[in-house]
């Protein structure tokens, strides 16, 4: 199978690109974005990228494309709600484009947030922003369309966050995940997130929305596939 993978250097990218290397059915992965991903594989082709707008250039890289998982995206932290929504949801909307335009019938993850609103009622910038991207992503017409909405996502395996701030507030908390993994619904990890968002995108999903409880779920539903990357 051909994977398209969107942000693979980033803390939760890293995760997912990590789980796809160790997949054997997936034969063929491109990973696109604007800086190297750190790996080195026979499968992995890198296409690095400054303008994420523009794929007219793109060449095969987009043709027969089974599954995409899109884990691009930045805090809304000091940003307009104009700004943010140029980066979460037209960037993310000129992919889905391009890829649709030469695979159509794939299947596209993408990596929203918990308490992303749908509905656009919010008074909360991002949550409004974050389910917008998500509705227009289930109208571009691919096969499926899933979007995974994690609350606190503990990085392990070496993986860290690229923001400066996210490392910090991952140092004060990181000593508490023995707690606050007991809290299924709001916590996950960089390897349960990597695994979840994999296995949805090779082998589908019935819901369209999960959120942390599901991605923990569809993660120990295959315990063995989730241990074996541990190593």
């Amino acid at each position: 199978m051909k994977v398209v993978l969107f942000g693979g250097s980033g803390m939760t990218g890293q995760g997912v690109l990590r789980e796809l290397l160790a997949r054997e059915e997936v034969t063929q992965l491109v990973s696109v974005g604007r800086s190297p991903c750190g790996q080195a594989h026979p499968k992995l082709r890198e296409l690095l990228r400054q303008d994420l707008f523009d794929y007219r250039d793109v060449g095969d890289a987009f043709d027969a494309v089974d599954a995409v998982c899109f884990c691009l995206g930045v805090s809304s932290a000091g940003l307009s709600e104009a700004d943010y929504r140029k980066v979460t949801v037209d960037l993310t909307l000129a992919a889905a484009r391009a890829l649709h335009a030469k695979s159509p019938g794939l299947v596209f993850c993408f990596v929203s947030g918990a308490g992303t609103d749908a509905t656009g009622t919010s008074r909360t910038k991002w949550a409004r922003v974050k389910g917008e991207a998500e509705n227009a992503l289930q109208k571009v017409g691919f096969k499926a369309v899933h979007c995974f909405r994690p609350g606190f996502i503990q990085p392990m395996d070496g993986i860290q966050s690229r923001t400066p701030a996210y490392r910090a507030l991952y140092a004060v908390l990181s000593p508490l995940y023995p707690l606050l993994k007991g809290l299924p619904k709001y916590v996950t990890t960089t390897r349960q997130l990597g695994f979840a968002l994999v296995e949805v995108a090779l082998h589908g999903h019935p819901k369209t929305v999960l959120e942390s409880a599901d991605i923990n779920a569809v993660s120990a539903a295959s315990a063995s596939p989730k241990e074996s990357r541990s190593s």
